[in-house]
């Protein structure tokens, strides 16, 4: 199998695939990219398609399905990635790392050991943790009315009394969530959403008309009076992302950085003024423009505004209705608040 790709790629030729890659519209590769890689723990699958593509986002154009391997989007260390050309055009293709056997078999691999898409540290506590509801969502959602012996703050090993309609046919955990901002379209003023934090959850033990009990099993903050109760789940974070452009246009801005910091590089976490309403899906990659700057004419005394720079690539991850949260995958300059992310060209 090895000898085949590798015998391919020499009857290829990099150059020949060049030029048929500058005529046609098809995928670019990467300066220096090599023929091969293999993979090791701590690999991404953007990081790996970054040493190949100059889009790592178009991956999946160039990934070559392998009849032998039962899911080739996931990939484990020591598997190896080859390039190779088939008709002129690039493809990425999958051998299993390990003993192998020549025999069509699935090979057993725990799944906690598949590299994920994007580097999970910087996104998981947002995949489960932030919540943007509407005004009638929010206002509809059940609040901790009291805690044992009325007491008004509460922490994890507590009781707490919700008041609210909840289905405990349906949910046994509850998240509690505190308001913690309010996205303004800065363009038409429209109210996007009020964004909640989490800062708890625990189990339902009684239920009684419109009163639950829930004991806490975790607390980030105190517990207090008004925050809002939400069934959520303990989930397993979401490890595999299909990168791709949006399929309609995207034209909106960054309205806030999630941890607090004024400069946005690379692995920030940004919350963006448009979603599933605009048709933005979760991996889809946008690119982020650097908003000009404004410079006084030398010779008439106008205020010109210059034109945006490119300034990086983020991919979208958790998506509501009217906003977005996405991670920089590349900072080629310092991003700011309100400046514009678009589809890729």
């Amino acid at each position: 199998m090895r000898n085949f790709l590798v015998g391919l790629l020499a009857m290829s030729g990099v150059a020949s695939v060049s030029t048929a890659l500058a005529e046609g519209d098809a995928i670019a590769l990467a300066a220096n990219h090599p023929d091969r890689h293999v993979v090791v723990k701590g690999d991404t699958l953007w990081d790996i398609s970054e040493t190949f593509l100059q889009s790592p986002w178009e991956w999946p154009k160039v990934w070559s399905y392998n009849p032998q391997i039962d899911n080739p989007h996931l990939i484990y260390p020591g598997d190896i990635l080859y390039l190779v050309y088939v008709n002129g055009k690039p493809q990425l293709r999958l051998e299993r790392g390990g003993p192998r056997k020549l025999s069509p078999q699935v090979r057993r691999h725990p799944l906690g050991q598949v590299i994920p898409a994007i580097p999970l540290d910087e996104i998981k506590s947002f995949l489960s943790d932030n919540l943007i509801l509407a005004r009638d969502e929010l206002e509809a959602a059940p609040y901790v009315l009291a805690g044992v012996n009325s007491r008004i703050i509460a922490g994890a090993g507590d009781r707490v009394y919700a008041r609210g309609k909840i289905d405990t046919n349906q949910h046994t955990y509850l998240g509690v969530y505190r308001p913690s901002r309010t996205y303004v379209d800065p363009e038409s003023g429209e109210i996007l959403g009020y964004e909640s934090t989490s800062i708890g959850g625990g189990y339902i033990t009684h239920s009684k008309g419109d009163i639950t009990t829930l004991k806490l099993k975790y607390t980030t903050e105190e517990v207090r009076i008004k925050d809002r109760v939400l069934p959520t789940q303990e989930q397993v974070v979401q490890s595999v992302f299909y990168p791709s452009a949006p399929d309609d246009q995207i034209d909106g801005v960054i309205l806030s950085v999630l941890r607090g910091v004024s400069q946005i590089g690379q692995y920030d976490v940004v919350a963006i003024n448009r979603g599933s309403r605009e048709g933005l899906k979760t991996g889809n990659v946008l690119h982020a423009f650097k908003k000009g700057e404004n410079v006084k004419d030398p010779v008439t005394d106008e205020w010109i505004e210059l034109p945006s720079e490119r300034g990086g690539t983020l991919m979208v991850f958790k998506v509501f209705e009217k906003v977005s949260y996405a991670l920089v995958m590349r900072a080629e300059n310092v991003l700011s608040l309100l400046d514009e992310v678009r589809s890729p060209e």
